[in-house]
């Protein structure tokens, strides 16, 4: 065995040795998952050969990083959700929609809204915004959780790894020369039949996963006669969406360099959209119903204290994640594949699964993935839009303790990590095996 070889096989076990201490430590050691992220982190960059002198700032910047886009959203978020659900807009919502489809087919209904939310907006971003839709429907109907509510995150988890404008899928176009277009037609084929078989079909499994979710989202049951209005109701829960959505299509009508164009620029910016749509829910859920602003003020300080310990745990798993980003773990294992004799998208498929288990990051995967294998699309002229599509199928794969999202979800949803690996990555995996599957076949006709 040649040297690099034996390098990246202890690289392979120091990973596995840090992962299983983390799990062993949070489940048997009951330690708080943000101090034994962090106690991982600096143990993991000490053992892959980061200075002493960058570890920590590998840590600090992993956590920056990712709570710099997140904290704020989450924040407003949790505010916006709570006052929905205290203000019974979350019951009016849940009494609407199950009156429309019934509660054969309310997963369904929430299946399409979470693939509809999640093709304009980041991941981070919709998870936050529809888990007050999938809690209302909860609470109301006496549901289980998880059955109702990972199809929904399944469907915006396929569209952030597979579709335009999400920030891989457009990096992997512009760097494959892909057409944006027919890479979106090929990604919606594939997508239909990842989020059936990952979602509706895989959620029946999953129905007696014991979950009680964050008491952010359990509002009182009022009585019919003091429930805000329907349009009222919904228009302020979904209002961040519509002005994402909104916002998005205008940015493609106007020329950035204008003054419009900059003030849409600005007025797009997930941040600002919460924070407007936290202000429209103040008034028409808060005031108009007949609270004062006090008590408006202390539902918003109840929500924040609900989430902040999710907040730093998302943040440590980003210095982890940052920790093995920065030991150059992605290239090592991608350079290593790279001469592997295998059909190409199958290759890219593998590399991006591989650095997405030991790395933790969709993006990270996808975009290293990327770099390595352009001169492999040359040579065997591999169809570049099923190449973009093939990367952001592996990138989903197997979500664990290394990855914001897995966190996301366990905490939200309240869940022991034996019972989020059971759903979350086995959701995830499904995704991204189904994805892989699909590209194949359509590499087989076009």
């Amino acid at each position: 065995m040649d040297t690099f070889n034996k390098k990246l096989l202890m690289t392979f076990l120091i990973i596995f040795l840090c992962i299983a201490g983390l799990v062993l430590m949070i489940t048997w050691g009951k330690i708080n998952p943000f101090l034994a992220f962090l106690i991982v982190s600096i143990v993991a960059g000490l053992l892959l050969g980061i200075p002493f002198n960058k570890i920590i700032v590998s840590v600090q910047k992993g956590i920056g990083d990712t709570l710099g886009s997140l904290a704020i959203i989450i924040a407003l978020g949790a505010m916006l959700g709570k006052l929905v659900a205290d203000s019974g807009a979350a019951q009016k919502i849940a009494a609407v929609m199950m009156n429309a489809f019934g509660e054969k087919y309310i997963q369904w209904a929430l299946v399409v809204t979470g693939f509809i939310i999640g093709i304009p907006l980041f991941y981070g971003v919709g998870f936050v915004l529809v888990v007050p839709l999938i809690f209302s429907v909860v609470y109301q109907y006496k549901l289980p959780a998880v059955y109702i509510g990972l199809p929904m995150l399944a469907a915006l988890s396929v569209t952030f790894g597979f579709l335009p404008p999400h920030p891989s899928p457009t990096a992997l176009i512009v760097q494959f020369h892909a057409n944006m277009g027919l890479t979106l037609f090929y990604g919606l084929i594939i997508a239909i039949p990842a989020i059936i078989i990952a979602g509706p079909l895989f959620a029946k499994t999953l129905k007696n996963i014991h979950s009680v979710p964050l008491e952010t989202f359990q509002g009182k049951s009022l009585p019919a006669e003091h429930l805000p209005g329907t349009v009222s109701s919904f228009l302020s829960a979904l209002l961040p969406v519509v002005l994402l959505m909104v916002t998005t299509l205008l940015a493609y009508l106007i020329t950035p360099q204008t003054i419009a164009g900059r003030v849409i620029s600005f007025l797009a910016e997930p941040a600002v959209v919460m924070l407007i749509a936290l202000g429209f829910a103040t008034y028409t859920l808060g005031i108009k119903q007949g609270y004062t602003i006090k008590e408006i003020m202390l539902i918003y300080i109840d929500a924040v204290k609900d989430i902040a310990m999710i907040l730093l745990i998302i943040g440590s798993a980003g210095a982890l994640k940052q920790v093995l980003t920065d030991s150059g773990v992605s290239e090592q294992i991608a350079s290593q594949l790279n001469g592997v004799n295998v059909q190409p998208l199958f290759l890219a498929w593998i590399i991006a699964a591989i650095i997405r288990i030991c790395v933790g990051s969709a993006t990270v995967a996808g975009i290293t993935t990327a770099g390595i294998l352009a001169p492999i699309i040359l040579q065997s002229h591999a169809n570049p839009s099923l190449m973009v599509l093939s990367i952001g199928a592996g990138s989903l794969a197997c979500s664990h303790v290394n990855d914001s999202g897995f966190w996301l979800f366990k905490e939200y949803f309240n869940l022991s990590i034996k019972d989020t690996i059971r759903s979350w990555t086995m959701m995830e995996t499904i995704v991204s095996v189904v994805g892989l599957i699909g590209v194949l076949i359509l590499n087989l006709f076009v």
